[in-house]
């Protein structure tokens, strides 16, 4: 399915000559629920433009028959019908110039990172964040359903599911509920789909994108009315109940355990729960949500708290669980003066020049800032040292990933400040990303990366105040990653459908020219909507796949084109002998209408109609024949 990675060392050239140089390339054990888990063993995501990396949502296209049986030659007439009239394919794109995507690595689509040999897959978010309501029951399995035929259809490897913390246990602490999980689980296997799973210990609800609330489980925010410094709090006292903060990983605050125990014995139910999925391959890759979102970043950013893009954010450390970690950390420092937040930093929606920390010789290039922010990031990287420890653990041999947001905005300052509050230790004159690459490959995990498919210029023509670089970003960051070995998945952190979009992503997932010949492990398509599901739309994606995996640009010609010639000649006159002579492949048809359903159903294979014809009702897309028919 997919050829094996190479991931050798990338020279990172010096901290000051970044530039945009964009890329997004770029069976297991089974531990026992009975298992003790000592404390010795603990401690071994505004607009069109722009939007912050956010827990996956948005609404999920519905590809429904309503349970009726839909005459075959009739929806061929239909789908002939629609595709011969020009006037149905709107704005059609204007030919750029374009790379030649053949023979290149295939990239998977709907990331799979196939396991140890990491190769590359293509998936797809295809699910609404409701689909899986919260007393964990499968919502509408029949839509479901076709919604993954038509993603099947189009080559897509397989698909990422969110495995909500506040809906698994949702009442009562070491209370699984996996059953809606199961019933979908199937459904995917059935249809022999990869799938990639989160475990996803943060709130959904509040962030671009989110259409459906899911809070932290509720014997979790019982805990938290009562202590809310279970909570990342920043300056003003105000809590963020998205996720726990790390400052209660080693505390035993939830009823007797830890926050890194609690997250230890859901993976590991889940393991056990899902054992035959594992075992068949089915889910070829976990990832472990770390923060808010599920990135490691602290939640910097929130706009519940009225932070507006391109805000710095704010520091998120004033729990007292935090406060205690940074009390020690100056205690040891030998300076309890530092034992405090940072009291010039701006707030939400400040620049970086407003404040007396960020400005150019601010107090972050102080001794003092140097202490703070390295505690600041260094809390980042052992909370994700610590989870994926436990992790690996629970998941042993399966693939595992971590995700981290792409924070452009102020990259092109000294400072970076956005950067900083979110805890990546970024300044123009140190590199934030490389510890944090450094501890992923001590576990063996693979980075998530995001913003793959924004371009620095569009970033400046619509927030030039911003001084944002999201290719400079993404260059260092999978720079990062490939200088310690470990693969890299990605992507997008906006919906895009338009060809521009598409090939920045193609770009950065296959760097043109690299000696080495790195290139993205795995692409994670966000996310299967209703405007996806629109004709143009759907056929650029459809392009896009192939590209990604390698064909070339014959290959990644769409049948339409072809279909919609065919039935011009047919409707021109032209004899069914000419047509034969023209298309060998019409040779056995005794009808035009006959010739296009067999050319579908035997030649469908490179175009959106592999396993079956497509026809179009408005925005949905409604299979016609099972890969079985013909």
């Amino acid at each position: 399915m997919a050829t094996t990675s190479l991931y050798c060392p990338l020279a990172t050239p010096p901290i000051a000559s970044r530039t945009a140089m964009a890329s997004i390339f770029a069976t297991s054990a089974v531990l026992p629920l009975t298992l003790p888990l000592s404390p010795q063993r603990i401690s071994s995501r505004l607009n069109k433009r722009f939007r912050p990396i956010s827990a996956r949502g948005g609404p999920s296209a519905k590809v429904s028959n309503g349970g009726e049986r839909i005459e075959n030659d009739l929806i061929v007439d239909n789908f002939l019908s629609a595709i011969a009239d020009d006037s149905e394919v709107v704005n059609k794109p204007v030919k750029l110039p374009e790379r030649d995507f053949a023979g290149t690595p295939i990239c998977p689509c709907v990331r799979d990172v196939a396991c140890k040999s990491y190769t590359s897959l293509l998936f797809c978010e295809v699910f609404n964040l409701g689909v899986i309501n919260m007393d964990c029951d499968l919502v509408d399995p029949d839509a479901l359903l076709d919604q993954l035929r038509v993603l099947k259809s189009v080559h897509v490897d397989g698909v990422m599911v969110d495995c909500w913390w506040g809906i698994v246990e949702a009442n009562v602490p070491q209370q699984y509920n996996w059953s809606g999980y199961k019933q979908l689980f199937r459904i995917v296997r059935d249809l022999d789909l990869k799938m990639q799973v989160v475990m996803s210990f943060h709130e959904c609800g509040g962030n671009v994108g989110d259409t459906v609330h899911i809070p932290l489980p509720l014997w979790v925010m019982e805990i938290g009315k009562s202590n809310p410094d279970i909570y990342f709090t920043d300056r003003e006292g105000r809590c963020n109940t998205e996720c726990l903060s790390w400052g209660t990983d080693k505390e035993r605050v939830l009823r007797g355990r830890t926050a890194v125990e609690v997250y230890f014995d859901y993976m590991r139910s889940f393991r056990v729960e899902f054992d035959e999925f594992f075992e068949s391959g089915t889910i070829s890759e976990i990832e472990v949500g770390l923060g808010p979102c599920g990135e490691l970043r602290y939640p910097s950013y929130p706009t519940k708290h009225g932070w507006t893009y391109p805000g710095i954010g704010e520091f998120q450390c004033y729990d007292k669980y935090l406060l205690k970690s940074l009390w020690k950390a100056a205690e040891t420092r030998g300076h309890l003066s530092w034992a405090r937040g940072p009291d010039n930093a701006g707030s939400y929606n400040s620049c970086p020049h407003e404040t007396g920390f960020f400005r150019d010789g601010g107090d972050y290039d102080s001794y003092y800032g140097r202490f703070f922010l390295n505690w600041y990031s260094r809390v980042l990287i052992d909370h994700g040292d610590r989870v994926l420890a436990l992790a690996n653990l629970a998941f042993e041999g399966t693939c595992i990933a971590a995700k981290l947001s792409g924070i452009h905005w102020w990259y092109k300052t000294a400072n970076h400040a956005a950067e900083l509050t979110a805890g990546f230790y970024n300044p123009s004159n140190r590199d934030g990303y490389a510890a944090i690459a450094a501890m992923l490959q001590k576990h063996g995990v693979a980075l998530n990366f995001t913003c793959v498919e924004l371009r620095t210029l569009d970033q400046h023509e619509d927030f030039p105040e911003a001084l944002a670089d999201p290719e400079g970003l993404v260059w260092q960051v999978l720079n990062a990653a490939w200088d310690v070995g470990i693969p890299v998945a990605s992507e997008n952190a906006l919906s895009c459908h338009d060809r521009e979009s598409y090939n920045k992503i193609l770009e950065n997932a296959k760097p043109k020219n690299d000696p080495d010949g790195k290139h993205l492990s795995a692409f994670t398509y966000l996310r299967l909507s209703p405007a996806l599901m629109e004709k143009p739309n759907f056929l650029e994606f459809e392009r896009f796949v192939q590209r990604m995996h390698g064909d070339d640009d014959d290959a990644a010609r769409t049948a339409t084109d072809v279909l919609r010639s065919m039935y011009r000649r047919s409707s021109s006159g032209s004899s069914i002998a000419d047509r034969q002579k023209s298309s060998p492949e019409l040779d056995d048809c005794k009808c035009a209408k006959h010739a296009h359903k067999k050319w579908i159903v035997n030649h469908s294979y490179k175009s959106l109609m592999r396993c079956c014809a497509i026809h179009m009702t408005g925005n949905w897309l409604l299979p016609m024949y099972s890969s079985n028919d013909g």
